[in-house]
């Protein structure tokens, strides 16, 4: 019985530092992501297609947050009203280095 409780505290030790070693692990090697590619995926019709060349609409996001693709008419599901949103959306809101970026319909 004692070997049954040795084993269970011996593991719960060694799940707790790991889980320990994790958390370190993602506050130091955390990668910021741009907050525009979440909301421009928003407004996207999230069909993930992919249509567009790119493998889902996450990733057309971050191609025309980049500066990659220019035209958002690259979505062929997307509506028009969307597509003029995201227009207006890039270029009014600066992302972390203080760049708007510039696309077209």
């Amino acid at each position: 019985m004692t070997s049954l409780i040795s084993a269970v505290v011996v593991m719960l030790v060694i799940g707790a530092l790991l889980g320990l070693l994790l958390g370190v692990a993602d506050k130091f090697l955390a990668v910021p992501v741009d907050p525009r590619v979440e909301t421009v995926s928003g407004m996207l019709p999230n069909y993930n297609c992919g249509g567009c060349g790119y493998a889902g609409c996450s990733g057309l996001a971050e191609a025309l947050v980049n500066g990659e693709v220019k035209k958002v008419s690259q979505c062929k599901p997307s509506k028009e009203e969307a597509r003029q949103n995201i227009v207006k959306y890039l270029a009014e809101t600066p992302g972390p280095d203080g760049n708007t970026v510039t696309v077209t319909m």
